[in-house]
């Protein structure tokens, strides 16, 4: 099977990588991702994939003139980022991590039938505001 088309990597932008990086190592450790790059422009997670390839998420500083702003994800840009689970359960016991972190939960562990048959998912925020999601879809 080729990769040709999947994700190689995803930085998103952030305020502070270092006030970032606790949230990001609980919950992309909590995914198997383990950091694999860290420099002054910020952190990369990265995991392997099917083939023997790897996918990376990485925060980097924000600069420029609106770098201290709120993210807003109904301007043009990223709207959000989901992940896929391996089971209800493990969605579930991302909740429970989130939780247990202080994490602003954007909509609990449901399942929200108008995107599929058997999604169940959990919608979460960084601490910039920029919406995250752990899928499971059978």
């Amino acid at each position: 099977m080729s990769a040709r088309g999947a994700i190689h990597h995803i930085d998103l932008t952030v305020r502070d990588p270092a006030a970032s990086a606790a949230f990001y190592d609980a919950v992309l450790g909590f995914m198997g991702y383990g950091r694999s790059h860290e420099d002054e422009r910020g952190i990369d997670w990265a995991i392997a994939v099917a083939g023997g390839a790897t996918t990376s998420v990485g925060i980097v500083k924000s600069q420029g003139t609106h770098a201290v702003r709120p993210h807003d994800r109904t301007s043009p840009g990223l709207h959000h980022l989901a992940w896929r689970a391996a089971s209800r359960a493990d969605v579930d016991r991302l909740h429970a991590v989130l939780v247990s972190l202080g994490a602003r939960i954007l909509d609990t562990p449901a399942d929200y039938p108008q995107y599929g048959p058997g999604y169940y998912a959990v919608f979460f925020a960084d601490p910039d505001g920029l919406k995250l999601e752990y899928v499971f879809e059978p």
